[in-house]
Parts: structure tokens; sequence; C-alpha cells
């Protein structure tokens, strides 16, 4: 006997056997669970999977490069091609079929406006998307099968408010969304389906903001709760289950700490575990199952390791094998299998 819809727990999850489909309550609906995932392992990998795919990360050298791993199995990072140009602080966004990198720096003097896309089960070259409302780095960003929505960053040498969004499918302009509840840069992005949740950057002061939207509307952001400490300098995510959004690392001095929290509820974030080094503008994604972090700064040094968690446990990350490049300057990370899709 199903229950009334007043009853229902926010996050409840449920297998229809009308439509034979796995649901979950969010908002006063039932919402699909997207349930197929493409296998897009390589010849190396012990266990078929989905992709996360990291592309840019520094304003120099190596800074075009986009590499990819197959979050259910374990290894390096293996070529896919190049970004137009050298990016730091770019935003990712993805569909299960296409991945999306969006502004960035060091495009003088107001950071990049290009937005990017590539396929994500081929390899090649990214290919002109479209154009941000503006030249914006620090960028964050998340996303779900339909919407890609980037928020706050830098624009001409100052913070923004400003969320705005894509339609993933098509190619094109970004169009304003609404605002933040409050300026910063390098937050970290991460949603269901539904919901959107950008949480800490840097005003430049660190902050331990977070803010709700609905992705399929337009609007300005709701307070949401707060994290268990600040969070600067955290690059934009896009990491958790169609439940559970994970944020780890940060600033001051680089930060091993990881929360979560359950994104169809608001209040604060709870710890999770820990990161093996203690990092800043890291980059992550996810499969549902699975999280995985690539590159970082720890101290002044860029990192190239890529380390992993299960997200229905709590418990500390373990090593998953190194980038091909150091990803020093958050580049954006994206999946063919987060929580948003």
């Amino acid at each position: 006997m199903s229950l009334p819809p007043s009853e229902v727990p926010q996050g409840a999850i449920r297998f229809n056997t009308d439509s034979q489909r796995l649901e979950f309550y969010a908002q006063g609906e039932w919402w699909v669970m997207s349930t197929d995932t493409p296998n897009l392992g390589r010849s190396v990998d012990s266990t078929p999977g989905a992709r996360a795919i990291w592309a840019g990360g520094n304003s120099s050298t190596d800074g075009d490069v986009i590499e990819y791993v197959n979050i259910s199995s374990t290894g390096n990072g293996t070529d896919f091609g190049n970004l137009e140009s050298n990016k730091k602080y770019p935003a990712g966004t993805s569909s299960s079929t296409r991945g999306i990198s969006a502004g960035g720096g060091p495009a003088s003097p107001n950071g990049s406006d290009v937005i990017e896309f590539v396929t994500i089960a081929s390899t090649g070259d990214a290919q002109d998307f479209g154009n941000l409302v503006d030249g914006n780095t620090y960028i964050s960003g998340l996303s779900n099968q339909t919407r890609g929505i980037y928020a706050g960053g830098k624009q001409s040498g100052s913070f923004t408010n400003e969320i705005q969004y894509i339609t993933i499918a098509s190619t094109g302009n970004a169009n304003d969304f609404g605002d933040l509840t409050q300026t910063r840069g390098n937050a970290g992005g991460v949603g269901s389906p539904v919901r959107g949740v950008f949480q800490g950057g840097y005003t430049p002061t660190d902050v331990n903001t977070i803010d709700f939207i609905t992705v399929a509307t337009l609007g300005n952001a709701q307070d949401f709760g707060d994290l268990t400490n600040t969070h600067g300098q955290q690059g934009g995510n896009q990491a958790g289950s169609t439940t559970r959004g994970f944020f780890i690392g940060g600033q001051p001095s680089g930060e091993t700490q990881i929360d979560y929290i359950t994104i169809a509820s608001t209040g604060n974030s709870t710890a999770f575990g820990e990161s093996s080094i203690a990092l800043g503008y890291s980059n992550c994604t996810s499969d549902k199952v699975r999280l995985v972090r690539g590159g970082g700064q720890a101290g002044p040094g860029a990192r190239d390791s890529i380390e992993y968690l299960i997200i229905s446990t709590e418990g500390d990350a373990v090593d998953f094998g190194d980038l091909t490049t150091d990803k020093h300057h958050s580049g954006s990370c994206f999946s063919n299998a987060h929580g948003g899709l």
C-alpha cells in the first residue's frame, strides 16, 4: 500500500511495477531514476562502466589536455583530445552523451566566454558550442540530462553572483537564469535531476554558504544550509548520486575533509571521510556508485593523483591511479553517469 504524498520522505526510492523503473521522490513528485549507463571502458579496464573526463586545468603547458578514465575500474588517465586553448578554472557539465567545458582563463582581461563540447563516447578535440553571457573564470557548473547550469565566477576582475544556463543537446549561447545568494568564485556544484546545489567558494574570503535551485525553472538561488567548514577554491564538481552530493577539499591551505548533503532536503553538510591529500582546486565527478577526484593543488604544487570513494558508505578516499598531466588550476570535470542524470 502506497503512502499518501504528504507522508513520503524526500529522497525516498521505489520500484514502479507499472513502468518497471526505479523512481525517487522529490518536491512533491516521483521522478524516474536513470539506470542506463553506456559501457565506455577501455581494453585495459577490468570492469566496464561510465567515463570520467577532465579537460584543461592549467594556463600554460598542457592546459588544453582532455583525458578520461573508466570510473568502475582503476588505472591512469588516457588521452581524449584537446580544448581549443590552454584553460584554467573552466566549469564542466554533461548529459549522458555530451560533455561541456565553459569559461575559464586566462583570456584577457575578462576570462573566456567560450563554451566547448565533446561526445563522451568518442575521442577527439572539443568543438565550439557557443558563448557564456560574459567572459568568466573561477566559474562553477552542474547539470541534469537537459540543462547545464553555470554560477558565480569572476568577470572583469570582480566576483559575480550570476547564474546562467544552456540546453546541452543543442548548441548556442548561454541565457540568464537568476542569481546566487552571494557573489563568489570557485564554488562546488552538484545536483540531482531536479535540484542543483552550489556550495562554498570565496569572495575572496572563504565562505561556507550552500545555495540551491530547481534546474528546470528560472529564478534566484535559495538558502540550503552551511558546510561544516569554509571551503574556498573548491573548483567545479558534479559528484554524487541522485540523492547525495559531495564536496572535497578546498582552502585555506588545502583540506582533506569530505562533506556530503542529501540533495532533496535542506540543512547543513555532514562529514563523510578524508581525502589522502590536503587539496584545493579539486576536480570531481561520479557514476552514482563511485566518486572520482583527480588533480588539484597541494600547497604550491600541482597534483596528478586520482582517488575514489563509494558514495553509499562513509569512509576515506583510496588511490585510483594518475592523470596524464597535473591539474593544478581546476579543469572542468564531468561524466556520462553523474547524479544529475
